[in-house]
């Protein structure tokens, strides 16, 4: 029988944690479930370097680029989405892979979130059209008139989180800071998994950060961006802050020379990956570290 313990493995960009993950589902009889944030966008397969087709059609993957970029995925819809899909791999027998370097989802996983209830369609809709009329500063201070200790824990430079204060506040009669205070149901029980943190040598990391992004540039990275300009979706939107669009929305406009526009987006890479290291080691001491050097040897037998 199957052993069906969740194995996750959580890890920075271009940490080779994809390659481990499709190693130890075809060892294990495993399905991987995507547990990174901007990989569920369908129209950014290049510069979210999602599975590509052949290693799709190695072994079942779930929640891979099955949401439109004019949608801003949230956690708690990962949360639902994931806990259908780890039911439906161990349905069928095999054993859910679970690899990603989004914090926040392995976090909703194993800790679960704040029942947060879901705001009305007319009331989201206001608040995102005034983010986009007003100023981030003005949006922010608006939530400070009203609810001043939330708008504390905000940056006024962050209109996404800000616009989403104020629609919970208006669509549910509560703070968010209420909501977020309440206790979360996880997802999987944390005796019931296997966690596996990828934490390779930082300069290593950089080097692999410029490699794949030049490599991007190579595989049509520029012409996803010009397709996804062509939706012409609100800047706001999750999709339009994946790694390298920016940049390379830039050099589509004229802005940048393609030179210039590899360089930022390498650095805005590794700037990434910075962080996810800095988060990653102050936030899963309790996982397996893996280093680059052991990434090879790591087996299912050995976990």
């Amino acid at each position: 029988m199957i052993d069906q313990r969740a194995i996750l493995i959580a890890g920075p960009t271009a940490s080779g944690k994809s390659a481990l993950a499709l190693r130890l589902a075809e060892e294990a009889g495993g399905s991987i479930i995507n547990a990174d944030s901007m990989q569920v966008y369908c129209e950014l397969r290049i510069l979210t370097a999602r599975p590509s087709p052949d290693d799709e059609a190695r072994l079942p993957h779930l929640l891979y680029g099955h949401v439109p970029a004019a949608e801003a995925y949230s956690a708690g819809r990962y949360a639902r989405e994931a806990a259908a899909a780890i039911a439906e791999v161990r349905h069928a027998g095999r054993r859910p892979i679970i690899v990603g370097g989004t914090g926040l989802y392995f976090r909703a996983l194993l800790q679960g979130l704040s029942p947060i209830p879901e705001v009305q369609a007319d009331v989201r809709a206001h608040w995102r059209a005034e983010a986009q009329r007003l100023e981030p500063e003005a949006l922010h201070a608006l939530l400070a008139g009203r609810d001043p200790e939330m708008a504390a824990r905000l940056h006024p430079t962050d209109p996404q989180r800000v616009t989403r204060a104020l629609e919970v506040l208006d669509g549910t009669g509560h703070s968010l800071r209420y909501w977020q205070a309440q206790p979360g149901v996880p997802v999987l029980d944390e005796q019931d998994t296997i966690r596996l943190v990828v934490m390779p040598d930082r300069d290593e990391l950089y080097r692999r950060c410029d490699a794949r992004f030049a490599q991007m540039m190579t595989q049509g990275a520029m012409a996803e961006v010009a397709s996804l300009a062509a939706l012409r979706l609100e800047p706001g939107l999750p999709a339009m802050r994946a790694l390298g669009v920016s940049a390379l929305m830039q050099l589509l406009a004229g802005e940048l020379t393609n030179e210039a526009a590899t360089q930022a987006g390498s650095a805005e890479t590794r700037q990434y990956a910075k962080r996810q290291l800095t988060w990653l080691r102050s936030n899963m001491s309790s996982w397996k570290p893996i280093e680059t050097k052991e990434m090879k040897s790591i087996g299912v037998s050995n976990l």
